[in-house]
């Protein structure tokens, strides 16, 4: 079994798809799940003035509606990767299909403040689902060659999808007149911004049956013969497929599922590697950048921007979003995750320490001062640009590749996880935070990004053109 495991011989890591085009079509369906992070994500920023108004709450009590999906966020990753083990990555995909368009419906309709509520966690349980297995499904199945790419699609796609809904918001908002409120079917406008997300969540079920499941899956169920053609599908058909089986069955520990159980071990309750990606996980969070998503416009608001400014604003830094998004997809196999990541931690602690200098001047009638103003603007460009290009993506291709075979479902999901904890902790304490001192907040950020140097320095290690079986 050993000797048959070894990648050279298999031929693996050096596989070539006939079919390129279908594995990348594979890889986008499955990062679909992605689009609806980043729809459902960016689509309550244009919701959030509208849900003040309509029930009548303060600033603390709104973030935690806003940041309460993050909840079901984290409780879906957790438990996705066990489920993914028990009924297949695909069967996943498509649970989360379906909460996804429930949760849309429910949340157009809510009847109160508590409903709407537990429908945003649904969608958040839904969401946490997809963050897991989308990266772990396009990890299994694309050749090593392309994996860094392909597997850069999860983030390609939360950018694109927060693209989409601030278009979508800023469409309705002017078929409502401007006025998030304002009447558009019989419901109010950002009543129906929620409820768009309906037509995604059907695509993505329905692309759901229209791609392979995971050849690993089925080796660990016994289905070798489905597997070997799928595997000759996506990996070409000069792989040695008896070797390649063979390979997988070793790396996996032949019929061995992972569990919370396997993460455990060494000195600080989890093995290291698992610390490691639960590290890069809250750094990713930790340096602030879903409150450019989640607050955008309500913070360029509280510094004088006028409204209708801050929507702008709000979509030109999704574009950003999307143009760093694409310098890393060119960049991630051809000079690795651990650079990439090194660069944008650099390139954040400029933009952030920008941003906190700027937002340290005291506003003069409601607005920062034109200097000032203007770095602030460009400052938090410069900082979603640097994100975009390296942690955005680096962190979703890492925690698909870096984990043993037989712990990276559950090793995933904990990662996950705590992601969406550390994402629900910049979320909810940002409104409190931005009141009391909106510089030193940003100093926080930075903090945050200047310590993420040294961790990947010292801690993570390349993954770079390695087959899974090789990660340990």
């Amino acid at each position: 079994m050993t000797s048959t495991a070894q990648a050279p011989k298999s031929g693996a890591a050096k596989a070539h798809p006939e079919h390129l085009g279908r594995v990348v079509f594979i890889a986008a369906a499955a990062a679909m799940g992605g689009f609806l992070f980043g729809y459902d994500s960016s689509v309550i920023n244009g919701a959030v003035e509208a849900i003040r108004g309509r029930y009548d709450i303060g600033s603390a009590a709104l973030a935690q509606v806003i940041a309460i999906a993050l909840i079901g966020c984290a409780i879906g990753a957790a438990t996705a990767g066990r489920i993914a083990d028990r009924i297949g990555r695909i069967r996943c995909m498509q649970i989360s299909a379906v909460l996804f368009t429930v949760s849309a419906v429910g949340s157009a309709l809510p009847f109160a403040l508590y409903d709407l509520a537990f429908w945003r966690v649904v969608g958040g349980f839904a969401i946490g689902m997809a963050s897991v297995i989308g990266p772990a499904y396009i990890a299994e199945v694309a050749p090593a060659e392309y994996r860094g790419r392909l597997g850069s699609f999860q983030q390609a796609a939360i950018v694109i999808g927060i693209a989409v809904s601030q278009l979508v918001n800023w469409a309705l908002l002017n078929a409502a007149d401007g006025d998030q409120r304002g009447q558009i079917l019989g419901l109010e406008a950002w009543q129906v911004m929620l409820g768009v997300m309906v037509i995604p969540a059907v695509i993505y079920g329905l692309l759901s049956f229209a791609i392979p499941e995971s050849p690993r899956y089925l080796i660990s169920v016994g289905k070798h013969e489905q597997a070997r053609g799928i595997l000759a599908e996506v990996e070409g058909k000069d792989v040695d497929f008896d070797a390649r089986i063979a390979e997988i069955e070793h790396g996996m520990n032949s019929e061995h599922k992972s569990s919370f159980k396997d993460l455990l071990g060494g000195s600080f309750f989890f093995k290291p590697i698992v610390w490691i990606g639960i590290g890069l996980s809250v750094f990713q969070q930790f340096v602030g950048i879903n409150v450019a998503f989640y607050y955008s416009s309500t913070l360029w608001q509280s510094v004088g921007v006028d409204p209708t400014d801050s929507f702008f604003y709000s979509f030109t830094t999704s574009i950003i979003n999307i143009v760093g998004t694409v310098i890393a997809m060119l960049l991630v196999d051809r000079i690795g995750r651990k650079p990439l990541a090194l660069i944008g931690s650099v390139g954040m602690v400029i933009g952030l320490a920008l941003e906190a200098w700027a937002f340290s001047f005291h506003l003069v009638d409601g607005k920062l001062p034109a200097t000032q103003g203007w770095i602030a603007l460009i400052a938090a460009h410069i900082f979603v640009l640097f994100f975009a290009l390296s942690w955005g993506v680096v962190v979703w291709v890492f925690l698909g590749e870096m984990f043993p075979n037989k712990i990276r479902a559950a090793a995933l999901g904990v990662a996950a996880a705590a992601q969406w904890i550390a994402n629900w902790a910049i979320t909810a304490s940002f409104p409190s935070l931005a009141d009391w001192n909106l510089s030193v907040t940003y100093v926080i950020y930075t903090a945050f990004a200047a310590l993420s140097i040294p961790f990947v320095l010292k801690y993570v290690k390349e993954t770079k053109g390695k087959a899974l079986e090789e990660m340990g």
